[in-house]
This record gives structure tokens, C-alpha cells and sequence, in this order.
């Protein structure tokens, strides 16, 4: 009877979760499609691996299923007693090993293509700060911080929560699409992580070291992200917001942030 209820327990369970997860969308479960190049390609890696896992899963799992059901003590069957077949071991060794070099191919290919920083088109340094961050762009000669926009109350009190909760800025890093943009991420402090999924960059700023990555948007929009290391007790409030422009919009804004700072 006990089991009966757990069973019952563990299906309802179940239903509930699947339910949750079609509302939701998948897209909530997996990797974001992004906005760059890099992040399509890492996107196209984890489907590839998962696939992969998925047909071993299977056959494993298939195997495993088939032997239980066909060989079981009560239709029969009697326990076999044999070792050492030379064939299935090698079998079993060199499909993993083909498995494993095929995804290491595939997986070394993107991460070049995302260390390859040379030939910029413009240059931004960031410079991560408790509990915010300073962007130079240095071809343009502005600077400015930015950090989290969120009204105190929302976070402390009972204020109605904004549509961009803890992931909004005063002063967003604007950027040009179609553009190689060349980023110097480092930290004034402790290590921090400049992270925006949609971009497909996850930079630790370390004190002391300059590490460097880049972007190239395709398609104009609003990307947001987070510091992606633990900095301290104000972590959780370092937003990232990246607005992708146009060529003529982006030089507007160049005039418009240099008159201002002037």
C-alpha cells in the first residue's frame, strides 16, 4: 500500500513537473541562441554533445532493458559464466575514444575561434569594481561607470519589483553591430566575471592581469548579464546591460556622451 502512494506520489510529481516545463518553454532549459556568431557555435557544440549522450543513452539503456527482459531467470534462461573477450574490449574501447576525439575536434575549433582576438575594430576596457564597472573606450576617449539602477526599496522593502529587476543599469555599454569589438577585462579588487550569455562572454577580471576576449553583434537589441563571481556581499547587484546599435546610431551616441563628459 505504501508503495502504491509513493508511486502515485512520483507520477503526480511528475505530471507537475512536465507541465511546468511546457508552460515555461524549453528555451528557459537550455542554452541561449545569442546574438554572436560564438554564441551560435557554442550552442550548435551543446546540442551535438547532448545528441551524442542521448544516442548512448539509448543504446546503453536499450541493451541494458533488452537483456533484463529476454534473459530473466523466469522464462529460462540460466546464468552464462565467461571473461576475457578480447573483441568487445577493444570494441568498447575504441568507439568512446572516436566519440571523445570527434567532440574535441569540434569543441577545439570554437574555443579558438572565441581566443581570436586580433584585428579589432574598437577596443573597450573593463575595469571591475566593488560593486560596479568602468568602461574606456579607447579609441573614442570616453569613460564612465556604471552600476545597478534598481531602486533600494524594490530589494530591501516590499516596492513592486521592475521589469528588469537587479539587471539594470544608469549607464548602458553601447556598442556597434557588425563590429569586431575587442574587450580588456581586468578588476580593481577581487575577481569578477564580466558574463553576458547572449554574447557568449564569461571574462574573469583579475587584479592585476588583463585578460581579453570579444564581441561581434549581429543584430541590434538589449543584451543583459551579471558578474558571474562571487565579489562580496553586494555580488548579486553588478548588472551588465550591452544595447546593440547601428553604425549611425552608435556615432550619435559618441558625440552625445563626449559633449556631455566635456
Amino acid at each position: 500500500m505504501e508503495q502504491k502512494k509513493l508511486v502515485a506520489a512520483l507520477m503526480a510529481g511528475a505530471a507537475g513537473l512536465s507541465a511546468t516545463v511546457a508552460s515555461a518553454g524549453y528555451d528557459v532549459l537550455n542554452l541561449p541562441l545569442g546574438a554572436t556568431a560564438n554564441a551560435r557555435n557554442n550552442y550548435d557544440l551543446h546540442m551535438f554533445v547532448l545528441w551524442i549522450c542521448f544516442g548512448i543513452f539509448v543504446v546503453v539503456f536499450g541493451a541494458m532493458f533488452y537483456s533484463i527482459l529476454k534473459h530473466r531467470k523466469s522464462v529460462g534462461h540460466k546464468a552464462e559464466h565467461f571473461h576475457e573477450n578480447t573483441t568487445v574490449e577493444i570494441v568498447w574501447t575504441v568507439i568512446p575514444f572516436i566519440i571523445i576525439g570527434v567532440m574535441a575536434v569540434k569543441a577545439t575549433g570554437g574555443l579558438l575561434a572565441i581566443r581570436d582576438t586580433s584585428n579589432p575594430d574598437m577596443t573597450i576596457k573593463i575595469t571591475a569594481h566593488q560593486w560596479q564597472w568602468k568602461y574606456d573606450y579607447l579609441q573614442d576617449g570616453i569613460s564612465f561607470y556604471s552600476k545597478m539602477s534598481t531602486p533600494r526599496d524594490q530589494i530591501e522593502a516590499n516596492a513592486p519589483k521592475g521589469e528588469h529587476y537587479v539587471v539594470e543599469v544608469d549607464k548602458e555599454v553601447v556598442v556597434p553591430v557588425n563590429k569586431k569589438i575587442r574587450l580588456l577585462v581586468t578588476s580593481n579588487d577581487v575577481i569578477h566575471g564580466w558574463y553576458v550569455p547572449d554574447l557568449a562572454v564569461n571574462q574573469y577580471g583579475i587584479p592585476g592581469f588583463i585578460k581579453d576576449t570579444y564581441i561581434n553583434v549581429e543584430k541590434p537589441g538589449v543584451y543583459r548579464g551579471q558578474c558571474s563571481q562571487i565579489c562580496g556581499k553586494e555580488h548579486a547587484y553588478m548588472p551588465i546591460v550591452v544595447r546593440a546599435v547601428s553604425d549611425d546610431e552608435y556615432k550619435a551616441w559618441v558625440e552625445e556622451t563626449k559633449a556631455a563628459q566635456s
